[in-house]
């Protein structure tokens, strides 16, 4: 539990505070682009740094920034904050015939996650990134893996997730420790979200059988 010995970091607090003071009217935030060092930096592990109200906002800042983007996940990088943070939600579109495998993935605050691969199965998606905006690669990941995480209560939680959650599970983890999709990315596939779906959408067999994002992983 969090509460529990932990030590409120009160100028830690207090920037919180302010970053969320600097939201629109509508609350949402602005995301840092590729090149800001704190994308590239490994977050700290939380510990209950926060004040449960300050946490509180924090996450549903982070919720109401990440679905105006629209995107699918958020990590605490991308919003300048370096701690281990993130969050998740996706839902079940009209095509039923999607290759990315996607189910519904309910709103997770993910606080150190942490995933292991089930297997050896991996797939190969267009993924596109909040933080480096207007542009998809395709990604290989782990098909199926283990993920756990703690909830806002400090609370162990561990899930066999597939396909697409488990694809956003390892995206949004992977921005914690100062990596960018893009890094493992196939580099030859970079394309403005334009060509995406100008020239892969509609192709049988595109690019690691790629088919339009829809939405973007954060």
């Amino acid at each position: 539990m969090f509460t529990r010995g932990s030590s409120i970091d009160l100028g830690l607090n207090r920037a919180v505070e302010s970053l969320l003071r600097s939201g629109d009217s509508e609350g949402i935030l602005p995301i840092v682009q590729v090149g800001e060092p704190v994308l590239r930096q490994p977050t700290r592990r939380y510990n209950g740094q926060l004040s449960k109200n300050t946490l509180t906002k924090l996450i549903q800042a982070m919720r109401t920034t990440m679905l105006e983007a629209p995107g699918v996940g958020l990590a605490a990088p991308q919003i300048g904050l370096g701690i281990a943070l993130a969050v998740v939600e996706d839902h079940i579109r009209d095509d039923q015939d999607d290759p990315r495998e996607i189910s519904e993935f309910p709103f997770h605050a993910i606080i150190n996650p942490s995933y292991q691969p089930i297997g050896t199965e991996t797939r190969s998606f267009y993924e596109g990134c909040l933080s480096f905006d207007g542009y998809q690669a395709v990604r290989k990941r782990w098909r199926n893996i283990t993920a756990r995480w703690q909830d806002v209560d400090g609370t162990w939680h561990e899930e066999q997730l597939h396909g697409w959650p488990a694809r956003i599970f390892q995206h949004e983890t992977d921005h914690l420790s100062g990596e960018l999709y893009i890094d493992r990315a196939q580099i030859r596939s970079l394309a403005t979200e334009e060509n995406v779906e100008d020239y892969w959408c509609d192709d049988p067999v595109p690019i690691a059988a790629a088919r339009e994002l829809g939405f973007k992983l954060s």
